[in-house]
C-alpha cells in the first residue's frame, strides 16, 4: 500500500463491524461491560485501551511503517514516557537545537530525576563517539531542528547508537511521515506531537510514538497504561481526521514554503533565512537523501538582528497569526526566544542560533502570492 493510501486506509480495516461506519466512531466511554470477570471484548478500561484511540494507533504505526503504534495526551507526554524507560545515573545524548519544551522536560524534571543529558551539536555525527560511555543509553535527535532547522543524517546517526547498544528516538515532527521515514533509516523510537501536521488543523493537541520492536513496545504501552497520560477518544478522532488529508497538505505546505523561503532570501531587509532547501542549507545533501520534500517551516533574522525589529514584523502580520505552535492549514509566525524556546537560558538559545531577531514560520496551504504580499508589508 503506498502512502497516500495509508493515510486513509492504513490501520483501519474493521474498525467497526457493528454497523460498518466509514470513519472510526467516537467510544466515549471510560469502560465496558464483561460477560464474566475477565470476559471483555478487548477493552475493559479506556486508560488501558480504546477502540477509537486503537484506530489511531494503528494508523500512526502504518503511516510509520512501523508494527507498533502509541497515542498520548501531547508530544511531551509521549517524550515523558520514553524517558520513563530510564533511571537515575543513566546518561541521553540529545541535539542542542531542539524545541523548549523538550529541553524544559529534559532538564526541569528528568535531570531532578537523577539522568544527565549532554546537549550537543549533531550536524556533524562523527563528534556524538565523545560523549558516549557505559551509563548512555538513548540519542535524541530532532531533524529538522526546531527552529533553525539544521539536519541530522540519521541513518549515520543509526549507526553509532547500533555500535553502542544505544536506542535512538528521532522527534519527526517538523517533517511527519510523509516526508522523512526515521525507522527506515535505523532509529528505534519515532516521536510526534500530533498537535502539529498529523492533526493539521489547530483543533487538538496529541502526541504520539511508533516503533518495531515488541520488547520495546510492551514496555512503552505499560509506562502509557501505568502512568494514564493518554490521548482520548474524541482527539483520536480528530487526529485521524487530519492524517487522512497529510499528504494532500503537506504538498502544498511544501509548495508554499518553498516560495515563502525564496521570496526572504531575496529581500534586503533580512539577514539569515533558514530553510533545508536552499542548497548552501547545511547539510542540505543530507535532506535530499532523507527527505522526499523540505517542508513549510522557515526561520529568518532581520538585518537590524533586534528584538524590536522582529516585534514589529510579526505585529504588523495579517494573513500570518502570531501564535505558539505549527503544522495547521493556516500559517502561522513565532518568535521563539520569547514563545516556545523561552524556557531555555538567553546565552544557550544565542549559541544555537535563537537569538531575539529570529522568526519561525509555518507556512500553511493558503495562496502563495497572499502569504508573500502579507511578509512583504510586514517587514516594510
Amino acid at each position: 500500500m503506498k502512502f497516500n493510501t495509508k493515510t486513509i486506509h492504513g490501520g483501519q480495516e474493521n474498525i467497526d463491524p457493528a454497523y460498518g461506519s466509514v470513519m472510526p466512531p467516537i467510544y466515549q466511554t471510560s469502560t465496558y461491560s464483561q460477560s464474566t470477570p475477565g470476559g471483555h471484548k478487548g477493552f475493559e478500561y479506556s486508560r488501558s485501551g480504546n477502540p477509537t484511540r486503537s484506530a489511531l494507533e494503528k494508523s500512526l504505526a502504518s503511516i510509520e511503517n512501523g508494527n507498533f503504534g502509541l497515542a498520548f495526551g501531547s508530544g511531551l507526554a509521549a517524550i515523558d514516557a520514553i524517558l520513563k524507560l530510564f533511571k537515575s545515573g543513566d546518561e541521553i545524548i540529545s541535539t542542542n537545537d531542539l524545541y523548549g519544551g523538550s529541553y524544559r522536560l529534559f532538564t526541569r524534571i528528568f535531570e531532578g530525576l537523577g539522568i544527565k543529558f549532554h546537549f550537543i551539536g549533531m550536524q556533524d555525527s562523527g563528534g556524538i563517539e565523545d560523549y558516549i560511555n557505559e551509563n548512555t543509553k538513548l540519542i535524541w535527535v530532532e531533524t529538522p531542528t526546531n527552529p533553525i532547522m539544521r539536519i541530522i543524517d540519521i541513518e549515520a546517526v543509526s549507526k553509532i547508537a547500533r555500535k553502542h547498544d544505544l536506542l535512538l528516538a528521532v522527534d519527526n515532527t517538523f517533517a511527519t511521515p510523509y516526508l522523512q521515514q526515521p525507522l527506515a533509516l535505523g532509529a528505534d523510537i519515532v516521536m510526534h506531537s500530533a498537535t502539529k501536521y498529523l492533526g493539521g488543523h489547530s483543533d487538538v493537541v496529541a502526541g504520539g510514538l511508533v516503533v518495531n520492536d515488541k520488547v520495546l513496545a510492551e514496555k512503552l504501552y505499560f509506562i502509557q497504561k501505568a502512568s494514564g497520560a493518554i490521548c482520548g477518544p474524541q482527539d483520536s478522532f480528530l487526529v485521524l481526521r487530519g492524517i487522512k488529508t497529510l499528504h494532500l497538505r503537506m504538498q502544498r505546505h511544501c509548495e508554499n514554503g518553498e516560495a515563502v523561503a525564496n521570496f526572504l532570501r531575496s529581500n534586503p531587509k533580512l539577514d539569515k533565512v533558514y530553510w533545508p532547501g536552499f542548497e548552501d542549507h547545511p547539510n542540505h545533501d543530507i535532506a535530499k537523501k532523507q527527505m522526499s520534500g523540505f517542508g513549510g517551516m522557515i526561520s529568518f533574522t532581520t538585518k537590524e538582528n533586534t528584538l524590536e525589529s522582529a516585534t514589529t514584523i510579526v505585529e504588523n502580520l495579517k494573513v500570518f497569526t502570531l501564535a505558539e505552535s505549527l503544522g495547521g492549514v493556516e500559517s502561522l509566525a513565532g518568535h521563539p526566544a520569547s514563545m516556545t524556546h523561552a524556557s531555555i537560558p538567553k546565552e544557550k538559545r544565542a549559541k544555537t542560533g535563537v537569538v531575539d531577531s529570529l522568526i519561525r514560520l509555518s507556512v500553511g496551504v493558503e495562496d502563495a502570492e497572499d502569504l508573500i504580499a502579507d511578509l512583504k508589508q510586514a517587514i516594510g
